[in-house]
């Protein structure tokens, strides 16, 4: 693998996508491709896959990995196999199919580099259900068959943090262009993003040779928190978008000897990272379902839509919320929401009506963390608003004053997130058993992963104390 991070601008700008392998070899040929990334999202969105020179991609542009690439934990480690699939069959080939709309260039790559997201299939041609991609393209598929398409908007929150290299010591935010670090709360202040502009100027500048469409940067309220919001699409060009916009981010700040950092909860005292997601659904003559066409008014569908996702909200903690260090954010006076609660341009609900025009009326679901798996996550809260309207559900009365108040209504742990999710067999209906049985077994290896380290609260007061 050759050395990343030679800075290049020069050059056309280059956006992603293309149809068929006879045209990808011409983007090839024109962008002077030499190797391309192959990549998988796994079930925590990290990148899987192979880097092979571009020739060989043209040759043969399904690629092989184990099945167990999809139970693979954030650590590294593999769960217990027995009753979730066989050990056997787990480390048998799966087929990973280019999905040729993905294509793009690395644009951080020393050489010129292309990237391209798969699809993963059984050898019969079955799709693999614990695949991310799968997960959302099973939910989408249910809308669908109503006449429905979704459309998301995501806002993704992130630190930059100072370079860290030692996993004992608490984070630091980084110098910026002063010379000086943060030294408090800079909520939309325009020169504290500022202080990082060579940083973003690049992360804008990868972003459009990718054809990633951000449409605002801004500063959050924690010390060097921002928020990128991309523009509205369809779920799944939307989840690739994420999944690339995280990679860049990251890789715009390395070149820039700092962290980017998407953790629920970086830093002590500091506010936590969500990754806000916008919903909304047209009918087959494009309307927006949410509201009437001919009065603007809402419709019982997104009363419905909202109903669905209050009541299954916390079965779908452990995606929105997928680690341990996620849960430290949902907690009182942290700045996020704790309940299922949901009110008109009222951030502290769980689910936010924002205020706009009947064409634009949508739902803003406000509790998942920016760790979450962005394929599972607009999965997870489609399914729910999915249920909502084909169950009828109606929603509680929406919350004019502070939610918080009413205290939290969302599971505290990752264990008591992971029982509801097993328990919750609409769900599991929907989003599919193969994929909620893998997905519930890394979660539970993690968990036992963080069981066996020993805190400094723990050193601090028990030490001597007991």
């Amino acid at each position: 693998m050759k050395p990343k991070h030679k800075k290049n601008h020069d050059g056309p700008k280059v956006t992603r996508g293309v149809k068929t392998l006879d045209e990808a070899q011409a983007w090839f040929r024109q962008q002077n491709i030499e190797e391309i990334e192959c990549v998988v999202p796994d079930l925590a969105g990290v990148a899987r896959g192979k880097i092979m020179p571009v020739r060989k991609f043209l040759g043969t542009p399904s690629m092989n990995l184990p099945l167990a690439v999809f139970y693979q934990t954030i650590t590294g480690d593999f769960p217990e196999f027995e009753g979730a699939v066989n050990g056997v069959q787990a480390d048998t080939d799966i087929f990973l199919t280019p999905d040729l709309a993905t294509l793009a260039t690395v644009p951080w790559a020393q050489d010129p580099t292309a990237q391209v997201i798969h699809d993963a299939f059984h050898p019969d041609g079955r799709p693999v259900e614990e695949s991310p991609r799968q997960v959302l393209r099973r939910v989408l598929s249910l809308y669908r068959e109503k006449g429905w398409s979704p459309i998301v908007a995501p806002e993704i929150e992130f630190y930059l943090v100072e370079k860290n290299i030692d996993w004992d010591y608490p984070l630091k935010p980084p110098v910026g262009r002063s010379g000086r670090p943060e030294s408090g709360r800079q909520g939309y202040s325009i020169s504290a993003v500022n202080e990082f502009d060579a940083l973003f100027e690049d992360m804008y500048e990868y972003s459009e040779r990718q054809g990633l469409e951000i449409d605002t940067l801004i500063h959050e309220s924690g010390v060097a928190q921002m928020e990128i919001n991309l523009r509205h699409g369809t779920p799944l060009e939307l989840a690739d978008q994420v999944f690339m916009m995280k990679r860049t981010i990251r890789e715009a700040a390395m070149e820039h000897d700092i962290y980017a950092t998407f953790m629920a909860k970086p830093m002590a005292g500091e506010p936590g990272s969500a990754m806000h997601v916008h919903q909304s659904i047209l009918t087959e003559d494009g309307d927006n379902l949410f509201s009437d066409p001919k009065t603007g008014e809402a419709t019982p569908s997104f009363y419905a839509f909202i109903a669905g996702q209050q009541r299954y909200l916390p079965a779908i903690m452990a995606i929105l919320a997928p680690y341990v260090n996620s849960y430290r954010r949902i907690a009182r006076d942290s700045g996020a929401p704790v309940n299922t609660q949901w009110g008109y341009d009222n951030r502290t609900c769980g689910l936010r009506v924002p205020p706009s025009d009947p064409a634009n009326r949508r739902v803003e679901n406000r509790i998942p963390s920016s760790d979450a798996n962005p394929y599972l996550a607009i999965a997870a809260v489609l399914a729910c608003g999915y249920l909502g309207m084909t169950q009828n559900l109606a929603p509680t009365a929406p919350v004019e004053i502070d939610a918080g108040a009413r205290g939290i209504e969302l599971p505290r742990s990752l264990l008591e997130s992971v029982t509801l999710f097993e328990e919750a067999k609409a769900l599991t209906d929907i989003l599919g058993a193969t994929f909620c049985t893998a997905y519930a077994r890394v979660k539970q290896a993690e968990y036992e992963t963080f069981m066996r380290t020993i805190s400094p609260w723990e050193r601090e007061f028990l030490l001597l104390n007991v």
